[in-house]
This record gives structure tokens, C-alpha cells and sequence, in this order.
């Protein structure tokens, strides 16, 4: 009788997590939007104003817009999960020389981190169905991610670098909230 009841408990358990999860993959839209508008208010949080003294290094990476056409919704999903999975990564390493507000960033990569959990769970079956749209905007958006992280090496990661990358993020977010506003 106990192994039964054990059972019914860890079924409950499991049925309950999935109904969450669902729950959680149906709203994911709103729930990035808040990501989205959290991440913003974090980056501005995390540095003052742009320092002039970086001006005359200004870059252009060019996002690859098209990695997130709206008519493609399970596509702009994985992209969106994909573009937090590398912004992410850019604003875990080698931040010593940025100048930045140490709490507003640990929340900026903890609310990443956990949106990228919570759009794994979400877009993991989905990956495969949709082959993430035959592999070219994945790869456009590594090529995108990869000409900002060669850009923070190539000046050794100083404050400039960082302060661009950073407005560099809030265009890229600003275009994504742009983007999930109309799904």
C-alpha cells in the first residue's frame, strides 16, 4: 500500500511540473517581454552614461534582423532563446574592466540564465521539429555574437569595448522586445 501511495504522490509531482511547464512554454511572449524590459532596465542600471572618451571607437555589428521574422513564431522562439544563451556568455567573462555596477549585473545574467532555463524546457522538442530554420540564422547570429566577443578581445576587454558591447545589447533586446510584441 505505501509503494502505491509513493506512486500516486511522485505522479502527482510529475503531472503537476508538467502542467506548470506547460503553462509556463504557452506565455512564453509575455514572459520574455518582461525579461526583455528587466534586461533593458539592467544595462542602464549596470553603467552610467556613455563615456565620451569612447566615441571615436564606435563599432557596427549589424544584427541579423531576419533571424527574427514574426511570422515564424516557434523560429523566433529558438532565436530568442539562442540570442540570451550568447548574450549570456559575452557578459560572463572577463568584466574586470568594466566599470559596472556589480549587483545590477549579477541580477542582468541571473534573470538571462534563468530565461534560458525556463525556454530550453520550452524549445527543446521543438528544435528538432523545426530544425531551427535550416541552421542559417543560428549561424548568423554565432557569426553576429562572435564579431562582439573579437571585438572585446581585440581591445582586451577594456572599459570602451564593454560600454559599446553594452549599447550593443540594448539594441539587439530593443529589436527582441520589438519582435515579441507582435507575436
Amino acid at each position: 500500500i505505501m509503494n502505491a501511495f509513493a506512486f500516486i504522490q511522485i505522479g502527482l509531482i510529475l503531472l503537476y511540473t508538467t502542467v506548470i511547464s506547460s503553462h509556463q512554454c504557452n506565455h512564453p511572449p509575455l514572459q520574455q517581454r518582461k525579461v526583455i524590459e528587466d534586461s533593458l532596465r539592467l544595462l542602464d542600471k549596470m553603467g552610467k552614461n556613455f563615456p565620451q572618451q569612447c566615441l571615436r571607437e564606435k563599432m557596427s555589428f549589424k544584427f541579423p534582423k531576419k533571424v527574427l521574422q514574426p511570422e515564424q513564431k516557434e523560429t523566433v522562439k529558438v532565436a530568442i532563446e539562442e540570442i540570451f544563451q550568447h548574450i549570456f556568455y559575452i557578459f560572463s567573462k572577463n568584466l574586470s574592466l568594466a566599470a559596472w555596477d556589480g549587483t545590477a549585473l549579477d541580477q542582468f545574467q541571473n534573470g538571462l540564465y534563468q530565461q534560458i532555463e525556463q525556454l530550453e524546457s520550452c524549445v527543446i522538442t521543438k528544435h528538432t521539429r523545426y530544425c531551427w530554420s535550416k541552421e542559417v540564422n543560428r549561424l548568423k547570429l554565432k557569426k553576429y555574437f562572435q564579431k562582439i566577443d573579437c571585438f572585446l578581445k581585440d581591445k582586451q576587454h577594456n572599459l570602451c569595448s564593454w560600454e559599446i558591447s553594452r549599447v550593443e545589447m540594448r539594441r539587439c533586446l530593443q529589436l527582441m522586445d520589438k519582435i515579441t510584441r507582435k507575436l
